[in-house]
């Protein structure tokens, strides 16, 4: 089964009909669906009028939201705490994570900043020891990783599902066995593979798992989630706490009734107020993966990055960063030809929207892109080097 990706186009990406613009920056930020656009518009309207908002219509879209991701990614509802971006999933791991002093947290030395100035920070806060692994060239980020298991010490590895500059992509399922066996906790940064790759987190190896949804979800800046395995929930302390992680705190008539007993569900790490709009587009947004399937989404971006890495290998002109092997990599694709600068800038002139990242020109397709666009892209960068 496949989706009609021009009908796509029309219905919920018209920006793409004029044929002007090439959108393939989908790392950056993903475009938002015309039906997320009509939601965010609709919720505008409510917010100027509150009178008109009631706390069912709240409280309904936010465990919405906890639905429609836990169905995306395998999980239930209650493993699921929606945050604003990926780094605040990322921070509550540093810091709530039951380590002791001394205890040594491992990422790969070329890991997205959100994943390693949170490290960074709990590390100094909390006497706790923080590497980052050299990852040699050619080697695998998992072998790298699964090495320093050998240390006792270490009881947390942190990684990023897709690398943000290579696309590298981390098989979760293989490091998670290898943390398990070792009794070190595992957390993942997400963002770069979800929405661009199906996602089962059923089999429990993943502790935590944090995604903003701006990117490869097409989903509004503010909106995102934070996965904790069900069965660490308890163990977990909120930090930072928000008014509502007790469970008394529904019953808004007693307030005052004050109770710190934290919910027994992932809603005990939610940062209240949460920006409802965002979460309600987000919430159209998912509901159109739902109905393409993701399944096929994935398959779809596959072609358009294998279409562009075989482009690639032909030429001795550019440098594929990104691993050729289509189980290694997702949706993004970087390349780094002798001069970036320039590339860039005529894809720019070009129309082509794209991102440029330690030297290497970043090529990140989705739902909405064709064939046809990446061929058009491709032309105007081997003309420029």
């Amino acid at each position: 089964m496949t989706f009609d990706v021009d009908a796509l186009r029309k219905r919920e990406f018209p920006w793409t009909q004029p044929g002007d613009a090439i959108f393939l920056n989908a790392a950056s930020t993903g475009p938002l669906p015309q039906r997320s656009v009509d939601v965010l518009s609709e919720w505008a309207r409510l917010r100027a009028t509150p009178h008109k908002l009631k706390d069912d219509l709240l409280f309904h879209t936010l465990a919405r939201s906890r639905e429609l991701i836990a169905k995306l990614i395998h999980a239930r509802p209650d493993e699921i705490a929606l945050a604003t971006n990926t780094g605040y999933g990322i921070n509550l791991a540093a810091r709530s994570l039951p380590l002791a002093e001394g205890d040594v947290i491992v990422t790969p030395h070329r890991e997205f900043p959100a994943n390693v100035y949170p490290w960074m920070g709990a590390a100094k806060e909390r006497d706790l020891r923080y590497r980052l692994v050299p990852v040699k060239q050619g080697e695998r980020v998992e072998d790298a990783l699964i090495k320093t298991l050998v240390d006792p010490n270490v009881k947390c590895v942190a990684v990023s599902w897709v690398d943000f500059l290579t696309g590298y992509r981390v098989d979760i399922e293989e490091l998670g066995r290898a943390c398990r066996a070792k009794g070190a906790y595992f957390v993942v940064d997400g963002i770069q593979g979800l929405g661009a790759l199906e996602l089962d987190l059923s089999h429990g190896l993943v502790d935590i798992f944090a995604s903003g949804a701006q990117k490869w979800l097409l989903s509004p800046w503010g909106s995102g989630f934070v996965y904790v395995r069900k069965d660490l929930i308890p163990k977990l302390e909120p930090n930072p706490v928000s008014w509502m992680a007790p469970k008394s705190t529904d019953d808004f008539r007693r307030l005052l009734d004050f109770d710190p007993t934290w919910r027994d569900d992932a809603r005990r790490f939610e940062f209240v107020t949460l920006p409802f709009q965002d979460f309600a587009a987000m919430n159209a947004s998912l509901e159109m993966f739902t109905e393409l399937g993701p399944a096929n989404i994935a398959r779809h971006i596959a072609s358009l990055a294998g279409e562009i890495v075989m482009a690639a290998e032909r030429r001795r002109d550019v440098e594929i960063v990104t691993p050729t092997d289509a189980k290694q990599r997702a949706g993004v694709v970087s390349l780094r030809p002798a001069d970036g600068q320039k590339v860039s800038d005529a894809l720019k002139a070009a129309g082509v929207t794209h991102s440029v990242r330690e030297g290497a020109v970043r090529l990140a397709p989705h739902v909405y892109n064709t064939g046809a666009e990446i061929a058009k892209a491709l032309d105007v960068f081997w003309r420029a080097l």
